[in-house]
């Protein structure tokens, strides 16, 4: 691949495994700020759903950790069984992000609107493109539009994490909005809350930045094989 490459992933990978472990340890800390409300995970998702009038929203428990997600096909907002059950800054700010994105759909939100349009050809994709830009490199002489597909195809996932980026935004300012707004929280947890997703927010970033950089990458490898 080059020591270009091995440099750009190794530069990724160290601010990823930097941002990971700062967020494991801001989710750890206000994991331990208990809610004064009382309410759980679960309860502070069904709530804001209820209060943005969203009916047809389901509430689940899903198991693992980190696996917290809005599923928009079957309109489910699926909580990790930490998020679900717990009582906490940490829990509150995950089930609101969660419900933020079944806000985005019910509206209609551009940007997510968008992001869904390209998760099927982004999984296909996934599953074939690093092959495909490996064999277009070593079959640069001979095919070097093999390595232009490749890179067409990873355009296709790198504008899908660029996307990403205003969907998460987005998510993260109407659950601290929601939350702010009905005084749910404390001004401590409201702080803890607001930290810990701007952190997860992060891990997105960083994500972007690495595809953007890749991509770049192997634009250069196909431009300077052209020149040649």
């Amino acid at each position: 691949m080059g020591s270009g490459y091995l440099i750009i992933a190794g530069a990724i990978m160290l601010f990823s495994w930097l941002v990971s472990s700062k967020l494991k340890s801001k989710f750890e800390l206000y994991s331990k700020l208990q809610l004064r409300n009382g309410m759980s995970g679960a309860e502070i998702a069904e709530k804001m759903l209820a209060d943005n009038g969203i009916r047809d929203v389901r509430v689940i428990s899903t198991p693992g950790q980190l696996t917290d997600h809005y599923n928009p096909s079957d309109k489910t907002v699926n909580l990790s069984e930490a998020v679900y059950n717990h009582r906490n800054a940490a829990a509150a700010a995950v089930a609101a992000h969660e419900c933020g994105h079944a806000v985005q759909h019910s509206i209609g939100y551009e940007w997510l609107t968008m992001r869904s349009k390209l998760v099927p050809i982004v999984s296909v994709a996934s599953n074939y493109v690093q092959w495909i830009l490996l064999a277009g490199i070593l079959m640069m002489r001979a095919f070097p539009q093999l390595l232009l597909i490749g890179i067409i195809i990873f355009a296709a996932t790198t504008l899908f994490t660029i996307i990403t980026l205003p969907v998460e935004y987005d998510a993260s300012n109407r659950a601290l909005a929601w939350l702010e707004n009905k005084h749910m929280l404390t001004q401590e947890e409201q702080a803890g809350a607001k930290d810990a997703l701007k952190w997860a927010a992060r891990t997105y970033v960083v994500a972007a930045i690495g595809s953007i950089a890749t991509l770049l990458y192997y634009i250069s490898i196909y431009s300077g094989n052209r020149r040649n």
